[in-house]
């Protein structure tokens, strides 16, 4: 069985090789105004955040380690 995201960083956390999802949500979530988050990913190294706005799908790739965005998709 495929371990879940939630799985993954809940490890990741504990090993030392990610910040908190919490933490790196009040990073983020100010930045993007009135757009509504959906939600996170998770895949080892990145949290990939999912946001709509208007009907487009936003997505802000964050860095697990040091909490730096690293990407950024969509408007």
């Amino acid at each position: 069985e495929r371990p879940r995201d939630q799985d993954r960083a809940f490890q990741a956390t504990r090993e030392g090789r990610s910040m908190p999802l919490p933490m790196i949500e009040r990073r983020v979530l100010p930045g993007m105004g009135d757009a509504d988050y959906l939600g996170p990913e998770f895949n080892g190294r990145t949290y990939r955040l999912k946001f709509m706005r208007g009907g487009r799908v936003i997505w802000i790739d964050v860095d697990a380690a040091t909490g730096r965005v690293v990407g950024r998709s969509g408007n």
